[in-house]
């Protein structure tokens, strides 16, 4: 099969990925084998190729947004069958019996593996996953529309969780990349108000069109207090402006996997009268059937930009220099 493969990390402006010929993976017990039709791009991609996370595989298949269809089983598979379309994500397996895993808390399983990262991901015509990992796709999705959702929509619906928005409130929004977009939607849903604070014009273009309520560059002229933040950027120089966003009892969701170095806050202006800050660790499979529920509920548009999987690599430079709106889709098949 074709894949892009990252052999060692450096920058994705030196164009690390090749496209090579690589043997067809073979499904194991309880897995089955994807055909790939397309999977979309992530700030984790990034983080894994240039080395923000520490190298776990080398050389890897990078993605974990993959949409495609069930071509074979292996082993002892009960629940999918051949020609089922279904999506990958990032978390892939964990242990099933710590105490995390047993109380509903699988996403801090100190087992737990990744697509794209432990294990080869979706920038190839063929990957693999246990099929208790598996999401089957509600039909409101076409491929490329239903990738984001895999990473951006999840990560976003679980953020969106630990800030506690309640029905109605008010949200901000620091950075408007894939999660985020996917996450104003499910707000304005749910009959809330969005403040977007975002570097980049096309950005800020596609919130006020979306239907944010306030859009800027600078989170200190946010109109009003909010119910609830979630910092999309990986820039830690932005939690304290986004506390002070908050009203009383309000909470602050940090998004990312990885974050630059968070300065030093200080207690009755950024914490006091109950304000929470709190951090996001991948996802469960809960979260992932419920955003899929909800967001063929509502329904969710992702803005996409398609490229063929030999240009994975100026799909990532796009996405490290903020030139995509919304999320970028490697077309495979």
């Amino acid at each position: 099969m074709r894949a892009m493969i990252v052999e060692q990390v450096a920058d994705v402006a030196s164009r690390p990925l090749r496209l090579v010929e690589v043997p067809d993976p073979i499904p194991g017990p309880h897995e089955v084998l994807v055909r790939v039709s397309c999977c979309a791009t992530c700030r984790t991609d990034l983080h894994v190729i240039e080395g923000d996370l520490p190298v776990v595989r080398s050389p890897v298949v990078p993605g974990h947004q993959i949409v495609g269809t069930v071509q074979a089983l292996g082993p002892e598979c009960s629940r999918l069958s051949a020609g089922d379309r279904i999506g990958v994500a990032w978390l892939r397996s964990t242990c099933g019996t710590c105490r995390f895993c047993r109380s509903g808390r699988e996403n801090l399983c100190g087992e737990a593996r990744f697509t794209g990262y432990h294990a080869d991901g979706g920038y190839a015509e063929l990957a693999v996953v246990h099929e208790d990992f598996a999401y089957v796709l509600p039909d409101a999705f076409d491929d490329v529309h239903a990738a984001p959702l895999l990473c951006a929509g999840i990560i976003g619906y679980r953020a969106l969780r630990r800030a506690r928005l309640p029905e109605g409130g008010r949200l901000a929004i620091l950075g408007f990349g894939s999660s985020a977009h996917v996450v104003m939607q499910i707000a304005l849903h749910r009959g809330c108000e969005v403040f977007v604070v975002t570097r980049g014009e096309g950005h800020r273009e596609l919130a006020r069109s979306m239907g944010a309520a306030w859009v800027g560059e600078d989170p200190t002229e946010v109109p009003s207090k909010v119910d609830s933040a979630v910092l999309f950027a990986p820039a830690g120089e932005l939690v304290p402006p986004a506390l002070e966003l908050l009203d009383k009892g309000g909470t602050l969701a940090l998004a990312g996997i990885h974050m630059t170095d968070v300065p030093g806050l200080d207690y009755q202006r950024h914490l006091f009268h109950e304000r929470d800050l709190c951090s996001v660790t991948a996802n469960t499979r809960e979260d992932g059937r419920e955003l899929l529920a909800e967001a063929a509920r509502v329904p969710v548009r992702a803005s996409v930009t398609t490229y063929p999987l030999e240009d994975a690599n100026r799909a990532l430079l796009d996405l490290s220099r903020d030139r995509i709106n919304g999320t970028g889709v490697l077309l495979v098949q």
